[in-house]
């Protein structure tokens, strides 16, 4: 019995068959075309698709990265920030204590609204017993702070140049608070000197002063 030799594979023909399926092919309508060719287009356009969305994924984690490394370095200064204090701490507390201390002493050489007449009549009684003659002291307008309030005085003094030195040496020395502010000195035709100068006295504000005043600035600021 007669055995039949099998075919022979001929690769240049399946070449040939194969390139043909992508001769003239239609850009405008892929659904004309063989088989091949359009699995061909679906692997290329789902591998672009793939490649897009990993690189769009990756571009996004790159910047969530980057804002929580960010993160990471702001809550490490925090950390040792407050770290810092926390070892600080009884440093601190007793800086706070020193700093109340201190505006507690300042606070009491602010005189109250009762005891402004007092301090006028001492500011009066300085150039006085420095043998100066006032040729005007005028109260002016009081200007009205947040915890404070501030009340300028117009004086003019006439004396010997001494004289007016230890006056405002006293006025420096008075228990309570009160500054010279623009002196201006002339000389007289009698060898005396005239001082021109704003003097300024301060004086705390009383617990309704102080409401008063935070809720005039509550309402500016509103």
């Amino acid at each position: 019995m007669a055995t039949s030799l099998p075919k022979s594979f001929d690769f240049a023909v399946f070449q040939e068959k194969l390139l043909n399926q992508f001769r003239d092919l239609d850009p405008k309508d892929p659904s004309l075309w063989p088989t091949i060719p359009k699995y061909a287009l679906f692997a290329f356009t789902s591998v672009v698709i793939v490649v897009a969305l990993w690189f769009a994924w990756l571009g996004g984690s790159e910047e969530t990265l980057r804002q929580e490394q960010e993160k990471e370095t702001k809550l490490r200064d925090d950390y040792k920030t407050k770290l810092t204090k926390a070892v600080n701490l009884d440093v601190l507390k007793k800086q706070r204590e020193q700093v109340q201390q201190y505006v507690t002493q300042l606070e009491k050489q602010l005189p109250s609204k009762a005891e402004m007449d007092a301090l006028l009549s001492d500011i009066n009684q300085a150039g006085l017993g420095r043998s100066l003659q006032f040729d005007l002291f005028r109260p002016g307008q009081i200007a009205v702070k947040e915890y404070y309030a501030e009340l300028p005085i117009t004086i003019r003094v006439t004396g010997r140049y001494h004289d007016i030195g230890a006056f405002a040496s006293d006025i420096a020395n008075l228990s309570r608070i009160v500054t010279l502010n623009n002196l201006t000195i002339a000389p007289r035709p009698d060898n005396t000197l005239t001082l021109d100068s704003t003097a300024k006295t301060f004086r705390y504000l009383d617990k309704d002063e102080v409401n008063a005043q935070r809720k005039a600035t509550t309402g500016a600021k509103k």
